[in-house]
């Protein structure tokens, strides 16, 4: 029996037949494929001719049905500091309910009852779910050492039938069944720069090569008896080796180029894996997001109560902090809320100096209130703007004469914003972790010896933005064919070399060495002499090597931001070889 037939004898038994249109589109097959495959079912004497279940279709239900399912919850939970030091990761909550009780609670409602949680991490706060919810917890002693697989490993008299469930998966829609007739892994219809599969036409999922992604990976299974065989037998077989102390238990399922599973494809809206803390707070109402804090600040500032406060809703998730928009008293405003670990990046009294320095000046947002020690900023939202277009050629025009008509006022602050000591510095919050890059001493040791070329070669230092990428220019119009441009986030700005914004801008938009050339044009009207064009490519390696090393700290906290940081160190790389030919040695 193949994938169609299966997902259809499962949509017959679940409910009964009354038109082939109608199976279609609850099985989410054509119409081509449901007519083949009730006509194969009722050879194969799975159907009858009245669309009706055999016997012999009911005993192998009966065989395959669900018995039991595993809860995988041992970890720490590293990513989701700082809150994996207080509460195990399967018992965080999502609008008032804890994940692994949704978990319980969802497979009951399909009538399973043998449920098995492996534990280890702060193992007793999951003790009192054996009197709530009738479960058996499994102790794995070795949960710091090693990873899931071995959890696996505890459990796997109990694999046969069996839902497979890492606990911090989060679904909206009940994912669980009382009919499977096939073994699968469920992976979401996002594309995720870590997975190792991806779905092909057969429903298989096939392994992908390195940096090319795949299906996000849940991680949520369901196995029968022949599958959990093979997964049992290789179990045993890898957990004896120490080279798999550290894996995952999807392991066992990679056989050639696949998974010995099929894939079972669902909406990320409908199920997502909680990896880190800023996917936990994503996952709450906005009105929660926002945040008893924030909720705060807002009620102070404007003297209004929290029920003064309306249409709250997610505006942007940057890589540093997260926005929200609201409204009061009529008027929109956006306010920004900074994200883990930031007080280590920013410096807020620097950052309230800044938008001093600027006020008044035509160049940034309204800003109504910011802190400079806590970091919350309540600006006025800027209606009917967009972000510049990095691939259009009248944005880049535009922002590149913003941007330098900003260097030419020559503004001044107190502080400076230096490359090099902020890649050390970013270097020193990994703490006493190492880099991922392994000739990653060596790259900073090539990108230091480009200080010296810098050094002759800039001529003057204003306050720069440092973060005047594409995002950050906000365009909107104001009358017939005139647009005014605002350039916003100011919190990493400093003095130094205004032309490191245009590094900046480059490796932000991830351009190639032809667009970078066309950017440095357009801002100096084609009249860049090679030495400035050089000290850019400076700029372009230096600031590679700086934001990678800001992507390694953010990584540490769980925070991935996939191909960004992995272009950024190409950039310190290949810019570096691109400076050390060109300038014959004065490096």
């Amino acid at each position: 029996m193949n994938r169609q037939e299966s997902d259809i004898l499962n949509k017959i038994a679940e409910e009964p037949y009354i038109n082939q249109r109608i199976l279609a589109k609850a099985s989410g097959h054509s119409l081509g494929n449901v007519n083949r495959s009730i006509k194969s079912l009722i050879e194969g004497g799975y159907l009858d001719e009245d669309i009706k279940l055999t016997k012999k279709a009911k005993k192998m239900i009966a065989e395959k049905t669900p018995k039991r399912a595993i809860i995988l919850a041992a970890g720490f939970g590293m990513r989701m500091a700082p809150i994996n030091t207080e509460t195990s990761k399967g018992l965080l909550e999502v609008n008032g309910e804890t994940l692994i009780e949704r978990q319980i609670r969802q497979l009951q409602e399909v009538g399973i009852k043998e449920i098995y949680i492996v534990v280890g991490f702060m193992k007793e706060q999951y003790e009192y779910l054996i009197d709530e919810y009738d479960v058996t917890l499994i102790y794995n002693p070795e949960y710091s050492l090693k990873n899931n697989l071995h959890s696996l490993k505890l459990v796997e008299e109990h694999l046969e039938n069996a839902y497979v469930i890492p606990c911090d998966a989060w679904c909206a829609i009940n994912p669980f069944s009382d009919i499977e007739l096939y073994s699968w892994y469920m992976i979401s219809d996002i594309e995720d720069m870590n997975s190792s599969v991806r779905i092909n036409r057969k429903f298989e999922l096939a392994i992908v090569s390195d940096y090319a992604g795949g299906n996000r990976m849940i991680g949520i299974s369901y196995l029968l008896k022949e599958e959990a065989q093979i997964i049992r037998e290789r179990i045993n077989q890898l957990c004896q080796n120490v080279r798999y102390d550290g894996a995952f238990w999807e392991e066992t399922l990679y056989e050639k180029n696949k998974m010995i599973l099929q894939a079972r494809m669902v909406s990320a809206n409908d199920v997502v894996e909680i990896n880190t803390f800023e996917q936990l707070n994503d996952m709450e109402d906005d009105s929660n997001k926002l945040g008893t804090e924030a909720v705060r600040v807002i009620t102070k500032v404007f003297e209004v109560e929290k029920d003064g406060i309306e249409n709250i809703s997610v505006l942007k998730k940057g890589m540093t902090n997260r926005s929200f928009l609201f409204e009061c008293r009529g008027t929109k405003y956006i306010i920004r809320v900074p994200g883990i670990g930031t007080e280590k990046l920013i410096n807020r009294k620097q950052e309230a100096d800044v938008y001093q320095a600027i006020k008044g000046k035509g160049l940034c947002d309204d800003i109504v209130y910011i802190n400079a020690k806590s970091g919350y900023k309540i600006a006025r939202y800027i209606e009917n703007a967009h972000e510049c277009d990095a691939e259009d050629a009248d944005d880049l025009k535009k922002c590149m004469t913003k941007l330098k008509a900003f260097h030419e006022m020559q503004l001044k602050v107190e502080h400076e914003f230096d490359i090099f000591e902020r890649i050390s510095y970013y270097e020193s919050l990994w703490g006493e972790k190492t880099s991922v890059y392994r000739d990653y001493a060596q790259t900073k040791e090539k990108i230091f010896t480009l200080q010296r070329y810098i050094n002759q070669h800039a001529k003057v230092k204003v306050l720069t933005h440092i973060d005047a990428v594409p995002d950050n220019f906000l365009s909107r119009k104001v009358g017939e064919g005139q647009e005014d441009i605002q350039l916003i986030d100011w919190e990493y700005a400093g003095m130094q070399d205004p032309h490191v914004d245009i590094a900046m801008f480059a490796i932000y938009a991830l351009y190639e060495k032809k667009q970078v050339d066309n950017l440095i044009d357009i801002y100096f009207e084609g009249k860049c002499d090679d030495a400035t064009r050089m000290k850019i490519y400076c700029y372009i390696a230096a600031s590679g090597l700086l934001w990678s090393n800001w992507c390694e700290y953010k990584r540490n906290q769980g925070i991935d931001f996939g191909e960004y940081s992995l272009r950024q160190y190409r950039y310190a790389k290949e810019y570096y070889k691109i400076v050390k030919e060109d300038i014959k040695g004065e490096n």
